[in-house]
């Protein structure tokens, strides 16, 4: 079982653990992927069920935790190729968050831009339930009509996307 990167209020790796023993107070690495089409829509990744945490809930298009020996860019690229099938694709850097609450972590943000239709990604059943291609406009009106739809904060993680 690999393990997860523990990290400092600086983001300097501190130790690992094996995900079931993160405690509240751990801080750990993520990386996250936005998508968009050329038309502005953007890809929507609806969590498993099966997740532990947050299942059934949307969000960006790839997420994952940073695991013992990956970068946050080895990461994603990882994530993004088993989520949704998605390879040979050039990843543009964003910002990084922190994010504290019950769980603590450094979120590196990418962007991608694909123009590719939904049955064209080869999503990952145990990690992504469900993908769709949403306009933005849409998106913002949903999540203040239904926010229980969504990640606790994709609200904050939006405005990187619609800032871009």
């Amino acid at each position: 079982m690999k393990r997860i990167i523990i990290v400092d209020a600086d983001d300097q790796i501190i130790g690992h653990k094996e995900r079931h023993l993160i405690q509240p107070e751990d801080k750990y690495r993520v990386s996250a992927l936005w998508i968009t089409n050329s038309r502005g829509d953007i890809l929507l990744a609806k969590r498993s069920q099966q997740k532990e945490r947050h299942p059934g809930k949307w969000g960006p298009a790839v997420a994952g935790t940073v695991e013992e020996g990956e970068s946050y860019d080895d990461n994603i690229k990882k994530e993004t190729e088993e989520e949704l099938g998605v390879t040979s694709v050039t990843l543009t850097r964003g910002p990084k968050t922190e994010t504290l609450g019950p769980h603590n972590h450094f979120t590196r943000w990418y962007f991608l831009t694909l123009d590719r239709s939904i049955e064209d990604f080869k999503i990952e059943k145990n990690e992504v339930e469900e993908i769709r291609w949403v306009p933005k406009d849409e998106l913002m009106r949903d999540i203040k009509v239904n926010p229980g739809r969504y990640l606790d904060s994709i609200e904050q993680w939006i405005t990187f996307l619609v800032n871009e």
